[in-house]
């Protein structure tokens, strides 16, 4: 009897660990890659708001600087689509590395509004970057058997880093405290903390050194070739990016300031909020390496339209539970349920999209996820000040509805054709 029970578990591993032999030895550097980033990003998105903070500043500059980072990569999405073919995917990861930390030593250097808002410019052109260097360059480096896997083996080693990156954060500022003399939450303990991750980003970039890619060729590409080709597909690529955009305005308007909502609203301290960051990125990371499997057996589309619409619950038991503990528990299933699609959608939009377009087609992508994050925060930030964080966790969760439904209306009710550049 036990063994008929664990027969379909132990097949279901090998399938698994099958497929992830299959992956390149591109794909491997790649991974190796993402765990680093993964772990200096997780203490980087922990803390940074509390530096500013710390530092004087108020949400609403939290807001503004979340917001000029996003439309800083809304606006250099396309011509980093250009770019992205024009310099390689091998320069491009690299490039995009690069300025991520030094953005990121810019603000511990200098700190001061000015140097805030040009470290989050580059911040956002290196992120803008890295997105749409990474889709086309896992396509590139996997074959159909073991793509969703590659995809969804990223995001959840990245996560699992960042769950790491976590609950580091939450005791490095009580380490560097210790170090140099002061508080943990003085803006030198924040600072120095920061300076770690500066040195974790370099060293992010040594895998990125041995990349075997070749240079593609321009072929007739030119700065205008992403207008163009919007405009040859519009109803296709109006339906692959609207319900993106769509959540990403919703999740501009309360992911950036989740540290800052345990703190005032639960009054948790800084190791505790590190530590919920940690298990609910492990939750995260759990959830995406679980995917792939069922994304199999659902279909992709069936399986971002459940998962996403059994968060919701979730999203507004974490914004209105009167008790921290089921807060936090509601946090670990909302972030596992709604963020373990991501990946399989990022698949099914590039497997929809000839090669030669794969870079546009994310540029678009990406300015779809930017666009919400490049406004959603300044007007959270300004509800917060004054009505507190009820507002933005409502427009959440009634945009996070919309699009479900228009996920289920486009692509498991109708049907998406595939595009191919002409």
């Amino acid at each position: 009897m036990r063994k008929r029970l664990f027969q379909p578990l132990l097949r279901e591993l090998r399938q698994y660990g099958a497929r992830i032999k299959l992956f390149r030895p591109n794909a491997r550097l790649y991974l190796l890659n993402v765990i680093i980033t993964g772990a200096a990003m997780g203490v980087f998105r922990l803390l940074f708001n509390f530096y500013i903070l710390s530092l004087g500043y108020d949400e609403a500059l939290l807001g503004q600087l979340v917001t000029v980072n996003s439309l800083t990569a809304l606006l250099s999405a396309l011509p980093n689509g250009y770019l992205a073919d024009l310099l390689g995917r091998k320069v491009s990861l690299l490039l995009s590395g690069s300025l991520t930390a030094l953005s990121i030593l810019a603000m511990v250097l200098w700190p001061g509004q000015a140097v805030f808002y040009i470290a989050n410019v580059l911040f956002g052109v290196s992120q803008s970057l890295a997105g749409v260097t990474m889709s086309p360059f896992l396509m590139e480096n996997s074959g159909p058997e073991e793509r969703t896997y590659l995809f969804s083996f990223g995001s959840g080693l990245q996560m699992a880093s960042a769950s790491v990156g976590n609950w580091i954060g939450g005791y490095l500022p009580g380490w560097m405290a210790g170090w140099r003399g002061g508080l943990p939450t003085d803006s030198l303990a924040y600072g120095a903390s920061l300076g770690v991750i500066v040195l974790a980003s370099f060293l992010a970039l040594l895998p990125l050194v041995f990349l075997h890619t070749p240079r593609l060729e321009r072929s007739e590409r030119s700065v205008f070739a992403p207008i163009r080709f919007a405009a040859e597909h519009p109803a296709t690529l109006g339906k692959l990016i609207l319900p993106m955009l769509l959540t990403s305005i919703g999740a501009g308007l309360i992911m950036p300031f989740m540290n800052v909502f345990f703190r005032q609203v639960y009054h948790q301290p800084d190791p505790v909020i590190g530590t919920l960051f940690a298990w609910g990125s492990l939750a995260m990371g759990v959830g995406l390496l679980i995917a792939p499997p069922l994304a199999d057996r659902m279909g992709k589309i069936r399986f971002v339209v459940i998962t996403q619409a059994l968060s919701i619950p979730f999203l507004a038991l974490l914004g209105f539970a009167p008790w921290f503990w089921l807060s936090a528990a509601a946090y670990y299933i909302r972030v596992a349920l709604m963020n373990m699609s991501g990946p399989v959608y990022q698949t099914f939009v590039m497997e929809h999209v000839d090669e030669d377009a794969r870079a546009t087609v994310a540029s678009l992508v990406s300015m779809s996820w930017n666009f919400g994050w490049a406004f959603s925060p300044m007007i959270s930030g300004w509800f917060q000040v004054r009505y507190g964080f009820a507002p933005p966790f409502l427009g959440t969760i009634i945009l996070y509805i919309l699009s479900i439904v228009l996920y289920w209306a486009f692509f498991w009710r109708g049907k998406v054709e595939p595009i191919s550049e002409m």
